[in-house]
């Protein structure tokens, strides 16, 4: 006779006896969302984590807490995009727990690869002693055998070995061939595909035959090594029962790949990352990754972190609100238990000068009030559009330091300008005599000391030049002559005659620097736009002498040894970082959003999460500013208007300000 057995109802844990079961008490250390992502242990998890919502310390947790159950740390990989950030996530959680966290694999996507290939390359025909090339290496290679082909040698000047080096990286990191990559990003060399596409084979044959990888290729042969072979991808699934991917949306479509073959036989994958600050395609990364991961793992688990620990509501309401007009996103609304906060304001500035004078004067201000220079931060789309706020910020003696890009003045472009200008403004300027003199083809060091020693002991040195006896370079001497001769004309204002240093410089700057001719093109246009302040030449040559304020901190009156210095930075740059007080300057539609980003929609898209971006790094106080009058090299004046990134939000959320002179009328 069959029958059913007697059931018996195991209850399910109880926090109380979770608590009891491990060292660490995972709730109260944790806010609800954060504890939902650590204990989701098995399955595919997306952490949606908002800015300031505890990333890092939601990851920390969860390390520990896989460990705490049982499994075995060999098994738990931790992927991140720096080695200090997978040691420091290591590091604390091991003083959570204990060392047993250290035998967690954590590094980056390239360190990991170069692990596995050197154990299992040889099924790829790799040699197990392989050689990495860092980015100067792969340079150093491209341009021998740049060499070899002739290449160096043409007519037309070829691409320079780090345009190169950075042309076949984006190939590979983005997954496009290499012809389409020219044509889309790097129009004006299209011309040099035939020998680009030669280049490429010839580099790849190099690497081969000596036992070469670079870092792109790490990457690709892990992959090619997980497609190629089934066992070896199966056996390394196996081991990493547990994998968790930092920064998950500054992933490339190859990392993507090689995360979904390394989670093959179990799935368990922990993506975090935040779609709102997917701000980095120029190197390859790809939106599209984290908004396709649950179709990428089927059944995916959400979890968002909402609860923000750095910013005043006051910033939230305003950075959900930009946010909130993305037409994909996966839906967040960040909030805080702090104090509501001040309003963030946007300031409407007459033009560029007035911008620098505001974020200055309210530096020097927030100073007084006791908020140290090193905890404010004045960040922009784009390098050159700090060059205004430099130049006033050394008038202020307030010290800075500026990330992403250069400081205006040490560009190779920039100081050719200034040499010509300064051979017009002082002719016994023997240093920007040699400057300009061998920018031109034909004259060496030998050349140039001969000129320059004619030109200073003649009383016209336009005639000097035009008399120099050197007939191959006899033209662009002429040239150089015409120049100095138009500069002196007294009548013409500072821009007039940058713009007839642009004008004689130009084809100069197209010869010498093909690769990004157009980007250093953008620049000159806007020290035009510096120019126009000034009245009198000698005055902005003087400026643009001034040693960097952060380059002779001892010597700025503002400076105090533990102050630190005020932050200049490309929003790039400061993703990751926050201030008590941050200035957005150039919020201005056709420079923030960029004019050459309006084309795609993709590419307006990721403008708006960089402003996203740049209100988020806020944590008390948030100025966005723009001119009313751009200067427009084509145009000349035209009007500015805000962000179209902030059409449309309430001034309850953002407050209107205008800047006005003081009234110096003494009172009756």
């Amino acid at each position: 006779m069959t029958s059913e057995p007697d059931k018996y109802v195991l209850r399910r844990t109880t926090g109380a006896s979770d608590a009891a079961r491990f060292r660490i008490d995972y709730r109260r250390e944790l806010n609800p969302a954060q504890y939902e992502a650590v204990v989701a242990t098995d399955g595919p998890v997306l952490v949606v984590a908002g800015a300031g919502t505890g990333k890092t310390r939601t990851l920390v947790y969860r390390v520990a807490r896989l460990v705490e159950s049982g499994v075995d740390p060999t098994s738990i990989l931790l992927l991140t995009f720096t080695r200090k950030a997978a040691s420091e996530m290591l590091r604390r959680a091991s003083l959570l727990l204990d060392g047993r966290c250290d035998r967690v694999a954590g590094g980056t996507f390239h360190s990991f690869a170069n692990t596995i290939l050197r154990r299992h390359g040889t099924a790829l025909g790799l040699a197990t002693n392989f050689t990495i090339l860092d980015r100067r290496d792969s340079e150093d290679v491209l341009n021998l055998l740049r060499a070899r082909l002739g290449l160096d040698k043409r007519e037309r000047r070829f691409p320079r070995k780090d345009t190169i080096a950075e042309m076949f990286s984006m190939a590979v990191n983005k997954s496009r061939p290499l012809p389409q990559l020219v044509e889309e990003e790097y129009a004006h060399l299209v011309d040099h595909l035939p020998d680009l596409m030669q280049l490429l084979d010839l580099y790849g044959q190099y690497k081969a035959e000596q036992a070469l990888l670079d870092y792109d290729d790490l990457l690709v042969k892990l992959r090619d090594l997980l497609v190629a072979h089934p066992t070896i991808r199966e056996a390394l699934s196996r081991h990493y029962r547990y994998i968790m991917v930092d920064e998950y949306q500054d992933t490339n479509l190859l990392q993507a790949e090689l995360v979904r073959l390394l989670a093959s036989a179990h799935a368990n994958v922990m993506a975090v990352g935040d779609d709102a600050q997917s701000i980095y395609s120029f190197r390859g990364a790809t939106f599209r990754n984290i908004m396709e991961f649950p179709s990428l793992f089927p059944d995916t688990r959400v979890i968002t972190l909402e609860e923000n620990y750095r910013s005043t509501p006051a910033i939230l309401d305003l950075t959900n609100a930009i946010i909130a007009r993305a037409p994909e996103r996966y839906t967040k609304n960040l909030f805080t238990s702090k104090g509501h906060g001040s309003a963030p304001v946007c300031v409407a500035a007459e033009n560029e000068r007035y911008q620098s004078r505001f974020v200055c004067q309210r530096v020097l201000e927030l100073r007084e009030e006791g908020v140290p220079l090193d905890e404010m931060a004045v960040l922009f789309r784009s390098s050159f559009h700090s060059f205004d706020l430099e130049i006033e910020l050394a008038h202020h003696d307030i010290p800075f330091l500026k990330r992403g890009g250069f400081k205006f003045i040490e560009t190779a472009h920039v100081k050719d300008l200034l040499a010509h200008l300064r051979i017009h403004a002082n002719r016994r300027d023997a240093v920007s005599w040699h400057r300009a003199l061998l920018l031109l083809e034909g004259i060496g060091p030998r050349a140039s000391d001969e000129i320059v020693t004619a030109v200073l002991t003649a009383s016209d040195p336009a005639a000097a030049l035009e008399a120099v006896p050197r007939r191959v370079v006899a033209t662009r001497l002429k040239a150089l002559a015409g120049l100095l001769r138009r500069l002196a004309d007294a009548r013409l204002t500072p821009t007039e005659q940058i713009r007839q240093v642009i004008t004689y410089y130009e084809p100069i700057l197209q010869r010498r620097h093909a690769d990004d001719y157009p980007k250093r093109r953008k620049d000159l246009e806007h020290f035009e736009t510096i120019a126009a302040r000034y009245r009198s030449l000698e005055r902005l040559l003087s400026d643009m002498a001034l040693e960097p304020p952060a380059d002779s901190v001892g010597d700025v009156l503002a400076a105090e040894p533990d102050e630190g210095l005020l932050t200049l930075s490309t929003i790039h740059s400061a993703k990751g970082l926050e201030w008590h007080t941050v200035f957005i300057i150039w919020a201005a539609d056709g420079r923030f959003p960029a004019d050459y980003n309006l084309h795609s929609p993709e590419e307006l898209e990721e403008e708006r999460r960089l402003m996203y971006v740049a209100a988020t790094r806020a944590r008390e106080l948030l100025y966005v500013t723009y001119p009313i009058t751009i200067f427009d090299r084509a145009l000349g004046p035209v009007f500015g208007r805000p962000s179209r990134f902030l059409d449309g939000i309430p001034p309850a959320l953002l407050r209107p300000m205008t800047l006005v002179e003081a009234d110096d009328t003494p009172s009756e």
